[in-house]
């Protein structure tokens, strides 16, 4: 993979931290806007997509803690229906805080269940996974111009998507997730990620 994956070192807590910043960073200044309104390409409003956020940065966070063989631990979270765009992303941040926190003390050697063992590095390329697709999803349906960090998006190809073909990193990420086309590739309709590690 072009555009930097090879010189990506990881994913960690530090690019949890990372992608949580930028989140914030770029929606907090439109809270004040219409989140009723649809996410991109999603079914979702821009409100939902940002509490799916929360929600999964909050179960990665479960699974390294509570480290279940084969399941997701049976808890949700539930984001009040009256919160404002600028308190969901207050959530969103501290659910990030808490995945980051769990992989600060998570044992390289440990394993959690995702649709199969995985690893703290795969929980948190999908935390940044999520910050990152989502808040591409949400700048969209709000007109606001926003592309993926480069070195985040590498980070995330190289331990989720290890079949993504070379080129600049955001752009591969936005193809390689069904949001757009790619050096003349048509938009992806299905696609998953590797989370869980073989054997």
């Amino acid at each position: 993979m072009g555009g930097g994956r090879a010189a990506t070192a990881g994913v960690g807590a530090a690019q949890v931290r990372e992608a949580v910043d930028e989140m914030i960073r770029v929606l907090a200044p439109h809270a004040g806007r219409d989140w009723t309104v649809r996410a991109g390409s999603l079914d979702w409003s821009c409100w939902t997509t940002a509490a799916h956020v929360a929600h999964d940065l909050l179960a990665y966070a479960g699974q390294l803690a509570g480290r279940p063989a084969d399941r997701y631990l049976p808890f949700d979270l539930t984001v009040s229906p009256t919160a404002t765009p600028a308190e969901v992303l207050t959530v969103v941040a501290a659910c990030g805080g808490l995945l980051a926190a769990a992989l600060d003390t998570a044992d390289p050697a440990l394993r959690a269940w995702h649709f199969g063992p995985c690893d703290p590095t795969g929980f948190a390329a999908m935390g940044v996974a999520e910050m990152l697709l989502h808040t591409a999803d949400v700048t969209r349906g709000l007109g606001v111009a926003w592309q993926p960090p480069a070195a985040l998006s590498a980070a995330v190809l190289a331990r989720l998507f290890p079949d993504a073909p070379s080129g600049p990193p955001a752009e591969v990420l936005l193809w390689m997730t069904g949001r757009a086309e790619f050096a003349g590739r048509p938009r992806r309709t299905a696609w998953t990620w590797r989370a869980a590690l073989p054997g």
